[in-house]
């Protein structure tokens, strides 16, 4: 009679479980592919991953990541009740939801599982990299009007997904002998991918990020990056290396945005420290701030991270954020020198480097298939060293 009864809530849990790391396996897919399709799987998975929590009647578990999202989300929730406009920074805030991604991933990716995540990451990221070639190569996706885009809706988003991809595939490279092979074969075409681009920031996230994992592993590998530069500069089309000589422009319009942009920022920061303009609410006071050293009449955002987070959330969010990435890199810079998943580690290491570095020309922390891919890597070490349930 007992066995009886028990079975049916077994076979239940089991079958919660299996489907939420089945959703979860598409979702990391799709957040490559489609914003819309990985919206609706992430729905999947945490209704399967909560319904399977609720079953079981697991605790409620997270890595030590998780809080200072969690306070960094109420700290943008008050910011929000203080906007200029809170319905529209309201609205704006939904993207908070994603935060849930790193207890669903924690909970369901757990052991080996985690290992199987990434790789499906890295498969569809290749992928992805091969339609940005093809867009590049055949349809004319070749100059700054139009830029490769993959199957995404921006050659930003598209750039910056790419930019992770390639730290996790570097990672491998460095820290797993045994998934080596199918890493050096996708990489050349994820650097292809991430150069036709044309997208600076992402390059030099790219690059720092491999810079980092190079000096952990073995510092004699920086003497690979001089001749990875040449190749770049010869082999690269015009356009592109146009594009690379540009960063060092001082004159270029886009460069002048940016630096004009930070002022503005600083001085949104000098007008409300506290809780910002509210999100979503630069774009609405960015013509009060501006002065002849803008390029752009409007700007949704001050393509800086950090700046982004102070002017328009305020400078408690700014901390609560600092606090959430020193977090990610102080575990990650312990794990990479462990046995058990040393490449994970790496991974994620490389992603929060990346992030970093772009970040400070672009504010991809606001970009949700960015984040969506930036919150699985940051998560999957602690899931990897976890118990499985």
């Amino acid at each position: 009679m007992t066995t009886t009864s028990l079975a049916p809530a077994a076979v239940n849990r089991d079958w919660l479980d299996t489907a939420a790391f089945a959703a979860l396996l598409a979702f990391v897919g799709a957040a490559q592919l489609s914003i819309a399709v990985a919206g609706i799987l992430l729905t999947v998975v945490l209704v399967a991953w909560a319904a399977h929590q609720i079953v079981n009647r697991e605790p409620f578990e997270a890595p030590p990541i998780f809080w200072p999202l969690v306070a960094y989300a109420a700290a943008t929730l008050i910011s929000t009740a203080f906007s200029l406009q809170p319905l529209t920074s309201l609205v704006d805030s939904r993207q908070l939801v994603l935060f849930l991604i790193v207890p669903a991933v924690y909970q369901v990716a757990r052991g080996d599982r985690a290992h199987l995540v990434i790789t499906v990451l890295l498969t569809v990221g290749a992928i992805s990299a091969t339609v940005g070639v093809v867009q590049y190569g055949i349809f004319e996706y070749d100059d700054l009007g139009r830029r490769p885009q993959g199957a995404l809706t921006h050659y930003m988003t598209y750039s910056g997904t790419l930019m992770l991809v390639v730290g996790a595939v570097a990672a491998r490279l460095l820290y797993s002998p045994r998934d080596r092979v199918w890493s050096a074969l996708v990489m050349p075409a994820l650097l292809v991918a991430l150069a036709l681009t044309f997208t600076r920031s992402a390059w030099v996230g790219a690059c720092a990020a491999l810079g980092v994992l190079f000096v952990l592993r073995d510092r004699r590998l920086l003497a690979v990056v001089p001749v990875l530069a040449a190749l770049f500069i010869a082999l690269a089309p015009d356009g592109v290396t146009d594009r690379l000589y540009s960063v060092f422009d001082l004159n270029d319009p886009t460069n002048r945005d940016r630096v004009a942009m930070l002022r503005y920022g600083a001085a949104m920061v000098q007008d409300d420290p506290l809780t910002g303009v509210g999100p979503d609410m630069v774009r609405e006071v960015y013509p009060d701030y501006r002065d002849e050293m803008a390029v752009q009449p409007i700007n949704p955002h001050l393509h800086n991270v950090p700046m982004q987070i102070a002017a328009e959330r305020g400078l408690p969010a700014l901390a609560m954020w600092l606090w959430f990435v020193i977090v990610v890199a102080r575990d990650m810079l312990v794990r990479v020198t462990r046995e058990r998943a040393p490449a994970l580690a790496a991974a994620a290491l490389a992603a929060v480097v990346s992030m970093l570095t772009a970040g400070m020309f672009e504010y991809n922390f606001g970009d949700s298939e960015f984040l969506m891919l930036f919150l699985v890597l940051v998560t999957l070490p602690y899931a990897a060293e976890a118990e499985p349930s």
